[in-house]
């Protein structure tokens, strides 16, 4: 969930989207990984399955929000 909260993936409270913090997503996502390696062996196959799969989008989500252009700014060859 931390790392889902770092990417701005979840709203708060109050309905509104935290800041991306993508140093603090990038901590969680690699604590997760961390967990990976730790229960490797010891989850049920069904527990593997969420926990790589989530490590997967997590992962994906991170790297599309660091390969995006700055905020204001348009990519390469994008004519908008």
């Amino acid at each position: 969930m931390g790392a889902m909260v770092g990417l701005g993936m979840l709203q708060g409270p109050d309905g509104k989207r935290p800041p991306v913090d993508l140093p603090a997503a990038k901590d969680a996502i690699d604590l997760l990984g961390i967990l990976q390696e730790k229960t490797k062996g010891n989850l049920t196959k069904e527990e593997e399955e969420v926990l790589r799969e989530g490590l997967y989008h997590l992962r994906m989500g991170y790297m599309a929000m660091i390969n995006a252009p700055p905020a204001g700014r348009k990519k390469e060859g994008d004519p908008r």
